[in-house]
């Protein structure tokens, strides 16, 4: 008898040893698993979620996350507004859920339509938009053209569509200086 209870608590304490050991090693993948994951990994399952974003220059949005890309963000922040937010102003996102994506699964066509294609669509649109720029400032205007590392902005009153009798100036902006562009301001 006084066996089998010797032998009966040698199996719980192994039992009980190998429970740890698993769930240590299982904390350590996790741990690992996370210090994988990118910004994009942790917003690409956020797409359809409300969102507070803050940005360089001192902008901060909140609005519905539509679409995403390693290099932009589309935040519709009501009211027919939307804000093209580039990927690298991001200071901090609020409103995730714990969901991630797995790493580098990003389809094929969606790594291909960068932030500057997005700005080419907004050319090609012709529609009023406001620049937040790096150091807190904005513009108001139309992109006429979009180059490799830059936009050429016709300057005018924010909501007036563009004439030339509107126009003050034509301004070229450094891509890398853009926080946001914001349609419908």
């Amino acid at each position: 008898m006084r066996w089998d209870a010797l032998f009966a608590d040698l199996e719980t304490q192994a039992d009980a040893l190998e429970e740890a050991e698993r769930a240590a090693e299982i904390a350590d993948r996790t741990r690992s698993e996370v210090g994988r994951l990118g910004l994009l990994e942790r917003l690409r399952p956020a797409v359809g979620t409300q969102l507070r974003i803050v940005c360089r220059g001192g902008l901060a949005l909140t609005g519905r996350l539509d679409r995403m890309h390693p290099e932009w963000l589309l935040l519709a922040e009501g009211a027919g507004r939307e804000a093209l937010v580039t990927a690298s102003s991001l200071i901090s996102v609020g409103g995730l859920t714990k969901l991630s994506a797995a790493p580098d699964s990003l389809p094929v066509v969606d790594a291909r339509f960068g932030f500057r294609l997005a700005l080419r669509g907004v050319a090609r649109d012709r529609s009023s938009v406001r620049l937040h720029l790096t150091d807190g400032t904005t513009m108001d205007g139309t992109v006429d053209r979009v180059g490799s590392d830059f936009v050429e902005l016709a300057v005018h009153p924010v909501g007036e569509p563009r004439r030339r009798a509107l126009v003050s100036q034509t301004v070229l902006v450094a891509s890398a200086a853009m926080v946001a562009v914001r349609r419908g301001a």
